[in-house]
């Protein structure tokens, strides 16, 4: 067992499809994310089952950061929970919801604002003011690691590139320009090429 000890939050396949399912990135976060939101449509299941069964999707927080035109890369080491995604280009900070969130969750914050700010605070050390929203969803089916994952796309705009790693699988931090990630296309994670290729719907 990976992760014996670690419960993550989950919604069943079968409600992702009831909502329209799709490939790629929407936009139309108010479709889903609601839904998936719901206490009574998630729940928590073992980690080390989820990210083996299809039959339902991790909800995964997916945080890009951008300042001035640039947006933050780094690389996943080799010491990544996921080691399939390791050695990997990212452009994403996140991470999954697990049931510690929900003990820590409270009427000013609830599970999912909860887990996101942790997965924040524990992988990167933001130093800058900024301004996030929730600007999109991504899934993508075509690979064992995204069918058991979907992302919901936060957009943190910085007013500063002052951002640390908190963390060790973190390396190689730098902000990028979209001509500079282009040339590292081939080396992204797939998560990352599909946020790439829609950058103008992202950024809104």
């Amino acid at each position: 067992m990976r992760w014996p000890n670690e419960r993550v939050l989950v919604v069943s396949r079968n409600l992702f499809d009831s909502l329209g399912s799709f490939q790629g990135l929407t936009t139309e976060v108010e479709r889903y994310l609601p839904a998936f939101l719901a206490p009574q449509n998630n729940y928590f299941l073992a980690r080390d089952d989820a990210e083996e069964d299809p039959s339902h999707k991790q909800i995964i927080p997916y945080a890009l950061f951008h300042c001035r035109g640039k947006f933050l890369h780094y690389v996943r080491g080799g010491k990544s929970g996921e080691k399939r995604l390791a050695d990997k280009g990212s452009l994403g900070i996140g991470g999954h919801i697990n049931s510690e969130d929900a003990d820590q969750a409270s009427l000013e914050k609830d599970l999912y604002v909860t887990g996101v700010e942790r997965e924040m605070n524990e992988e990167l050390l933001l130093r800058s003011p900024y301004q996030q929203r929730i600007v999109a969803l991504i899934n993508d089916d075509s690979s064992p690691v995204g069918q058991v994952h979907i992302g919901v796309v936060h957009l943190f705009d910085l007013e500063s590139e002052d951002v640390a790693a908190n963390e060790a699988p973190i390396t190689s931090l730098e902000f990028l320009t979209r001509d500079e990630l282009e040339g590292r296309r081939d080396r992204l994670e797939t998560w990352s090429t599909i946020c790439l290729d829609h950058l103008d719907r992202i950024l809104g």
